[in-house]
């Protein structure tokens, strides 16, 4: 194969010798290709990723991006669905030093453009299917971008260059490897930059300590149910690229499919939502004998019901993990383990404990720990925590305080070190695991000229959890109907964004500060429950 002397001079450079235990992907890559290259890494619509290739074709990704003049820390875009390739770069990522920012397909084309521009984002690997949403940008793409799905772009773009290992850039545990963009309350998402260390600490804590809470063995089939644009997907495949199994990929979740590849392939672990488990439940002619291969189904992402974990327990007749975390803690930090799913007792409704290493705090609205049982904000001490929010050092400081990060979420510990949700404190809504917030949706609401004000609140829904439920109060003289709102905003948002149900109403309830009293008009669906997420 061709290579350039400058990535020549690269190969000659000796690699350090390996630990027992990765702690960086690029150890992660190297360890297995050594020790197990022929066992599969990746499954996807029938093709096979050994251990073996997925490192040499990282190899060569890296090699093909420093050809093209990315630097450690220059930011490389995904938008596509999940593929093999996804995890092909990833590694070249973490072998070059340069920082993946995985985009969520769901978003529009101002929304995406917000994230190549913010993120400085100077390559982008494009799924053909969102071309479209590229082209129709406010602003221009980055000055790279690599189609995923044509024989000229990404085979060819990489086919030239060596398969050697890289050898010039140094990984550690500190060193930015991905970022996750998440809304905010002020409408616009935050690049949440999460180091090495986010995707190994909380495996080593329970390692050390001898706790089997979620845990990984030879043989492991593991499905990804999540996307790997949210950080529970991408967590969930490198923990198990990080111990060796086998993780399958599906382009997009689909319940049929999900239920067929768990009994067709013998899968044993599962990383899913709640949403996700209902429509498996859901679909026609599924029962028991389709799962009989689990052994551990571990979920998370927003609040379970105690209906839907009983039927998932009987059902899937496996042990369940429940997991806690937002992408600002590097995902879970708070596990339920299996041993505590016991049904009928108050602990089918807890968010779980804290692993080791990882520690839980309670505050009053002046920073003051309160003890257990009282409810107050969430803060959550972990390894894992966030590096920063991307180019946002006063939301930075404001969200992670001395290494603790401030979760928006208000909730209590009880005596047995237990922590139970019970509502919001940032006002986000989660629709079927993905994070809505109303100031964004309020803001797209209020561009259209029939609407004077706007408020959105989230609803409890049977199905997703939550829906997004509008209040408009109409501009003088004009009322537009529910389907010009919907019309209007439909290029504006992505799809889960887009409200369920609009209201229209005469004014918006306020304190005497002028203060929207959202809370007000929110708890006409939740009435007096005591836990207000659904």
């Amino acid at each position: 194969m061709d290579v350039s002397p400058a990535l020549a001079e690269t190969e000659s450079v000796p690699t350090p010798p390996l630990p027992t235990r990765p702690r960086t992907l690029v150890e992660t890559a190297r360890l297995h290709a050594e020790r197990q290259p022929d066992i599969p890494a990746v499954l996807c619509e029938g093709r096979t990723l050994t251990y073996g290739a997925l490192h040499q074709e990282s190899n060569r990704i890296a090699h093909a991006l420093r050809a093209a003049g990315l630097e450690p820390g220059d930011r490389i875009a995904y938008l596509g669905k999940e593929s093999e390739h996804y995890y092909e770069i990833l590694f070249a990522c973490a072998k070059t030093g340069t920082v993946l920012v995985p985009v969520n397909w769901r978003l529009t084309a101002p929304e995406v453009s917000h994230i190549l521009q913010d993120s400085g984002t100077r390559m982008l690997f494009l799924g053909e299917e969102f071309r479209r949403i590229v082209d129709a940008m406010p602003t221009e793409p980055p000055e790279i971008v690599v189609a995923l799905d044509s024989e000229d772009g990404f085979p060819a773009w990489r086919a030239t260059h060596a398969v050697t290992d890289v050898g010039t850039f140094e990984a550690t545990r500190d060193t930015p490897i991905a970022q996750l963009y998440t809304s905010g309350t002020t409408g616009l998402p935050k690049g949440v930059v999460l180091a090495h260390r986010s995707f190994f600490a909380i495996a080593d804590s329970m390692a050390e300590a001898g706790v089997d809470w979620i845990d990984w063995r030879p043989g492991d089939i593991a499905l990804i149910g999540i996307p790997g644009f949210h950080i529970g997907g991408l967590w969930w495949a490198t923990q198990n690229f990080n111990a060796g199994t086998t993780a399958v990929a599906m382009r997009a979740f689909a319940a049929r499919q999900a239920v067929d590849l768990i009994r067709d392939l013998g899968i044993t672990t599962a990383c899913v939502v709640p949403a996700m488990l209902r429509m498996m439940l859901g679909e026609p002619g599924v029962d028991a004998k389709d799962f009989t291969t689990l052994r551990k189904t571990v979920y998370g992402g927003s609040p379970i019901s105690e209906a839907l974990l009983t039927e998932s327990l009987a059902v899937l007749d496996c042990e369940f993990a429940q997991i806690y975390g937002l992408t600002e803690t590097g995902n879970t930090a708070i596990c339920l383990p299996p041993a505590a799913h016991l049904r009928g007792t108050p602990l089918m409704q807890a968010a779980g404990r804290p692993y080791p290493g990882v520690r839980v705090k309670v505050i009053d609205d002046e920073g003051r720990e309160l003890p257990a049982g009282a409810v107050g904000e969430v803060c959550l001490a972990t390894p894992a925590h966030m590096v920063e929010y991307w180019h946002l050092p006063d939301k930075t400081a404001e969200t992670l305080v001395d290494g603790w990060v401030h979760t928006g979420d208000a909730g209590y510990v009880d005596t047995d070190g237990y922590l139970f949700i019970r509502d919001r404190i940032k006002d986000a809504i989660l629709v079927a695991g993905e994070n809505v917030y109303p100031a964004e949706i309020e803001n797209a609401l209020e561009h259209h000229p029939g609407v004077a004000e706007a408020v959105i609140v989230g609803a409890p829904d049977e199905r997703w959890g939550e829906y997004v439920h509008a209040f408009v109060v109409p501009a003088e003289g004009d009322r537009p109907s529910p389907r010009d709102l919907h019309t209007f905003l439909v290029p504006r948002l992505a799809a889960f964004k887009l409200p369920a149900r609009y209201e229209f109403i005469e004014h918006v309830p306020r304190n005497p500060s002028g203060k929207i009293l959202r809370r007000e008009l929110r708890d006409r669906f939740w009435g007096d429950a005591e836990r207000k997420v659904n």
